[in-house]
C-alpha cells in the first residue's frame, strides 16, 4: 500500500493529464466537446457520492484516493484513445 501522501500526489499528477486531454477535446468543439462537458459534470457528481458513501461506511480516505485514481486512469485511457 502506498503512503497516503504519495498516493494523493500521484492522483494530482494523473488528474492533470485528464484535464489536458479534456481541454483539448473541448477546444476542438463540436458534438464531442458538448458530450465531454456533460459527461465530466456527471462523473464528478457520481464520484463525490461514491466517496461520501465509502467514508460513511467506515472506509478510509486512502480507499477514496485509490478509487479516484482508478477513475482517473479510466478517463485517461478513454480520452487518449487507448480503449
Amino acid at each position: 500500500m502506498l503512503n497516503p501522501f504519495y498516493a494523493t500526489f500521484l492522483l494530482a499528477v494523473e488528474a492533470q493529464k485528464v484535464v489536458e486531454l479534456r481541454l483539448v477535446r473541448i477546444a476542438w468543439g463540436g458534438a464531442e466537446a458538448q458530450a465531454e462537458m456533460v459527461s465530466m459534470v456527471g462523473e464528478k457528481v457520481v464520484a463525490a457520492m461514491e466517496a461520501a458513501n465509502t467514508l460513511m461506511a467506515g472506509g478510509s480516505p486512502g480507499e477514496v484516493v485509490a478509487r479516484y485514481r482508478e477513475l482517473v486512469a479510466d478517463n485517461t485511457r478513454r480520452l487518449s484513445g487507448m480503449v
